[in-house]
């Protein structure tokens, strides 16, 4: 099965939470997403650990990640 049409192929989830805190940073990335690890104490660490426990989340990050990513090719 090919990967070209995936934007996520080859992507790792700490390579996305970084991209998007360097974009939004810690307070609008929260604004984006209302979970707790990105308002709290947040670090890449803390993210990683609960958006791998937690898929709901790690679908809107991901979601997220896309839509940054398609509106900065725009």
């Amino acid at each position: 099965m090919s990967q070209l049409n995936n934007p996520l192929h080859g992507v790792t989830l700490e390579q996305i939470v970084t991209a998007l805190v360097d974009h939004f940073g810690w307070p609008a990335l929260a604004k984006q997403i209302d979970i707790n690890c990105f308002k709290q104490d947040p670090s890449v660490k803390s993210s990683l650990k609960f958006l791998r426990k937690t898929p709901w989340a790690r679908e809107k990050v991901e979601a997220l990640f896309v839509a940054q990513k398609l509106y900065q090719n725009n």
